[in-house]
């Protein structure tokens, strides 16, 4: 007979540790992650803490000149589908 537990299994963090496997913790009631992993009210770098930062892929202004590029970008291909200007005939 086989062994097999229909039982589930407790919920863990499963955040990554220092060795590469995963944490064992339980997560913070109501939250994916334990106290050590961010689960913790309070966690995370204070508000301005500019050491915190590991790059500006996600801050605002990244986020605006994204934006910014992807308006432009969807101006040109809907000027371009409208047909207003067409490619310049080939001379010889």
């Amino acid at each position: 007979m086989g062994s097999e537990s229909a039982a589930p299994q407790a919920a863990r963090c499963g955040a990554r540790t220092r060795g590469g496997s995963p944490c064992r913790n339980h997560p913070i009631r109501w939250r994916r992650r334990c106290r050590l992993h961010g689960g913790a009210k309070g966690g995370g770098a204070r508000p301005g803490n500019r050491n915190a930062l590991k790059h500006g892929r996600t801050s605002a202004a990244a986020l605006d000149a994204r934006r910014a590029i992807s308006q432009l970008i969807q101006e040109s291909e809907r000027t371009l589908e409208s047909g207003i200007f067409s490619p310049p005939a080939h001379r010889r």
